[in-house]
């Protein structure tokens, strides 16, 4: 009889554990803000010390994502399987400090996009605070052939995915600065990657500088980028390095955050 009743146990026990995970999960589906450790265990009614070992087991699997006021949210890894949305409202919070941070250290406009099909989709966008600058607004979409950010995006994508997206692309000059031909944009991406960051050099907008590094999730596939912009006079030629030195470092951090590791060299 013993043994009956623990075989039962078992059997049962790894179905328990199922049904508090999916408790868990869907309290935070239903709130993309996040919540802390304290709700989680009073709206799931799970006991706090159980709900913390799956949150943390999660969250170290990538699953989840611990913010910096110790809130817990649906990560990029689990939100990639259910709607785009959900994806891109959590990597906008995970990337907030980050962005926040290098908004800080360079005192120009910060973006966060992601790839969209042919463009760019801005996620975030911190203005400078100068009177003078220049930002894009949070939901428009630009081309990828012509934008730092498209082209950091594009220098880490697959040659024949490159090849598909440029022959299907109408190029439009926007300044005496937009690359209109493939050949060259090709030969603008091959430096793009071998220094791990793009250059929008008046080739959007005239006046106006941007760079730009990309990010990548768990699978190590370019999802978007980091950008700093700002006009030619303050982002400067002689400040491209230090500014893209800092830019690299956080579009780093945000890739690590979505559970992405750099390859050993």
């Amino acid at each position: 009889m013993r043994t009956m009743i623990r075989t039962r146990e078992s059997k049962a026990a790894p179905v328990g554990v199922v049904r508090k995970v999916l408790k868990i999960l869907e309290v935070l589906h239903g709130n993309p803000s996040g919540l802390q450790l304290k709700e989680i265990a009073q709206q799931t009614g799970i006991n706090k010390s159980t709900a913390y070992r799956f949150l943390a087991h999660l969250q170290s699997e990538g699953y989840l994502y611990r913010d910096e006021a110790g809130a817990y949210v649906i990560g990029p890894k689990l939100a990639r399987m259910g709607s785009g949305m959900n994806f891109e409202e959590s990597l906008r919070k995970m990337s907030r400090p980050v962005l926040h941070k290098l908004w800080t250290a360079t005192g120009e406009t910060v973006n966060l996009a992601i790839l969209d099909g042919q463009q760019i989709l801005y996620l975030s966008v911190i203005e400078s605070s100068h009177t003078f600058r220049f930002a894009s607004q949070v939901g428009a979409r630009r081309p990828l052939y012509c934008t730092a950010l498209g082209k950091a995006i594009l220098s880490q994508l697959p040659a024949e995915d490159v090849d598909e997206l440029l022959a299907t692309v109408a190029y439009e000059r926007f300044t005496p600065h937009t690359i209109t031909h493939p050949a060259k944009l090709k030969k603008d991406l091959a430096k793009t990657r071998l220094r791990g960051y793009a250059l929008d050099d008046e080739e959007a907008v005239l006046g106006a500088r941007c760079i730009a590094a990309p990010v990548f999730d768990s699978t190590a596939r370019v999802i978007g980028g980091l950008s700093v912009s700002g006009p030619v006079t303050r982002v400067s030629q002689e400040k491209i390095v230090p500014l893209a030195t800092m830019l690299k470092k956080a579009a780093q951090s945000v890739s690590r955050r979505l559970g992405y590791h750099e390859p050993a060299r």
